[in-house]
């Protein structure tokens, strides 16, 4: 390379520098994990039965839920992570897929579990006012599994998944 253009070789260098930079560090150390989105299922256990979960965390997750869905692996579903305990109220506006849906307390205590119906924009709110998380999954799934008032949600797994979606458990009571 003898009578190489010092440009070229520069911007050379400078692209060597780039890929050898973007791989480990000489400490060892990797880049912390991408968080996970919001179409990304979590196993979390309720009431002893492992349902395949999406988190609903952010108000556009929220107001979205299921709607349009008609893709529910059997035991799918989502999860409602409110920030604290609260009554809560849920309708059907463009949900095509009849749900049931499970309201939980801050301890993970199943209170209240009540049937949706396709398209049915009637708001189905609870009785209790100390509700921390909503699960909805296909109707009939509490039945089927035995899952019952007094029922637990895995909280550990709640955690993860949220850790996993690049929340904080903390900010919602865990």
């Amino acid at each position: 390379m003898k009578n190489a253009n010092p440009v070229l070789a520069l911007a050379l260098l400078a692209v060597w520098a780039a890929l050898v930079g973007c791989g480990r560090g000489n400490s060892g150390e990797t880049a912390p994990p991408v968080p996970k989105g919001a179409a990304e299922f979590f196993p979390i256990g309720v009431g002893g039965r492992t349902a395949r979960l999406q988190l609903a965390v952010r108000l556009p997750e929220m107001q979205r839920g299921l709607m349009e869905r008609r893709d529910l692996g059997p035991d799918d579903g989502m999860i409602f992570v409110y920030e604290r305990p609260q009554r809560l109220s849920f309708w059907m506006r463009n949900t095509p897929t009849p749900l049931d849906i499970g309201f939980f307390r801050a301890d993970g205590t199943l209170a209240e579990i009540y049937p949706l119906h396709p398209f049915d924009e009637t708001p189905v709110a609870s009785r209790a006012e100390d509700l921390q998380f909503a699960v909805e999954v296909k109707q009939g799934w509490f039945r089927e599994h035995g899952v019952r008032p007094g029922a637990k949600l895995e909280l550990d797994a709640l955690r993860a998944a949220l850790r996993a979606r690049g929340f904080d458990p903390r900010r919602h009571g865990l």
